[in-house]
């Protein structure tokens, strides 16, 4: 397990460090094992975002939740003001040494806010741009634009991917910027034989069936209509299963669910629901650094993801993984059928990927990095802290 650095203000005193996301979900799941290690070093650790399910989860992290009723996941100008105003008060209030953004739309509001309050250390972590290359020149300029704005707000910005970081280099300067790649808790998603056979009993699939599976939000750009034709084509052959959340707020969210697909609602036993797998699929449009991807690597699975940025970082072609175009069924369902065709290729590109994320996909080296971040920022700035 990596070190985490012990940071201390002047004279010895603990502390103060908020991470700002949307929504609690986030926090729970995609930030839950780097609030714990802030939490393990003896920094006094909270966690902002709009009130939601996820807050007692969050809470058993160590960290306090802080609701700011006022977050919204879609963009509303009158009432991002207004949750803009609130946040600041908030921050006000906690007195804090650091705040870490997170989300496209927190890490904009965030960072300005955080600088109206005055909080000493400002860092964002871009978990993807919310807009590509390929995205119309309107909403890539406005992305962009938002971007380069909050990133004059901060000191320090995070990568998840290379490619984002190159694409702002005109705005954020290499001396505050770097990547630090995406980690998740290794100690829970590995290989888990038991929740296996628990999940595939649950779902009524026998121990000879081949399943395919996909984990994420109901929504297009996910690739949810070239997995749909892919289970049409290959059908026969395997048990195809979506597994996630609806997300009726996104305009691209699902409109209706393919007989061709089981559709299982979000589940918390994810090692078990990985493991119940034979063939994980991300045919995303658009991924920061896939965590459904590294996730299923931990777990040992062989893996179809889409070409993308985002999902080219979770390992190399032919090696760990099989790669094919966004938005290409045919190479898809290509792809998938040469594993359901060939159990020798799953378990080599499966083990590859285990010993891939063991090695690579570490959250706690990510909350090392972070805490390094801070620290730098503070002897940037004189602000006297101490680094044990």
């Amino acid at each position: 397990m990596p070190e985490l650095p012990v940071l201390r203000g002047p004279g010895g005193r603990p502390l103060r460090v908020a991470h700002l996301t949307t929504v609690d979900m986030s926090l729970a799941l995609l930030l839950g094992r780097e609030l714990q290690a802030d939490v393990e070093t003896g920094l006094e650790t909270f966690a902002l975002s709009a009130p939601g399910p996820f807050a007692s989860d969050v809470e058993k992290t160590g960290a306090t939740h802080v609701p700011v009723p006022g977050l919204t996941r879609s963009w509303q100008p009158r009432q991002d003001l207004r949750a803009a105003r609130e946040l600041v008060s908030v921050l006000k209030g906690l007195r804090l040494d650091v705040l870490h953004t997170h989300n496209p739309k927190t890490g904009v509001i965030g960072r300005l806010a955080g600088r109206a309050a005055g909080v000493p250390v400002i860092v964002n972590t871009c978990h993807g741009l919310w807009a590509g290359p390929g995205d119309p020149w309107r909403r890539q300029a406005m992305v962009l634009g938002a971007e380069a704005l909050a990133a004059q707000a901060s000191h320090a910005e995070l990568y998840q991917n290379a490619a984002d970081r190159h694409r702002l280099r005109r705005f954020v300067s290499p001396r505050r910027s770097r990547v630090v790649g995406n980690g998740i808790d290794l100690e829970r998603f590995r290989p888990d034989p038991a929740g296996q056979e628990r999940v595939r009993a649950e779902l009524g699939i026998g121990s000879a069936e081949l399943v395919v599976g996909a984990i994420g939000r109901r929504v297009q750009e996910k690739g949810i209509a070239e997995f749909v034709a892919a289970a049409r084509a290959l059908g026969e052959r395997a048990r195809f299963l979506w597994i996630g959340p609806e997300d009726p707020d996104k305009p691209d969210a699902l409109a209706e669910e393919d007989p061709a697909v089981r559709w299982v609602p979000a589940r918390s036993d994810m090692p078990g629901v990985y493991s119940a797998l034979d063939v994980f699929v991300l045919p995303s449009y658009r991924e920061g650094f896939s965590r459904s991807g590294m996730e299923a690597a931990a777990c040992g699975l062989p893996m179809v993801l889409s070409d993308i940025r985002g999902c080219r970082e979770v390992g190399d072609h032919e090696r760990h993984l099989l790669l094919v175009p966004p938005r290409d069924a045919d190479a898809l369902t290509g792809a998938i059928a040469r594993l359901l065709d060939d159990a020798a290729l799953r378990a080599r590109l499966g083990a590859a990927a285990g010993e891939r994320a063991r090695a690579e996909f570490d959250q706690v080296g990510i909350a090392a990095e972070s805490l390094r971040t801070y620290a730098a920022v503070a002897r940037r700035r004189g602000l006297g802290w101490a680094e044990q």
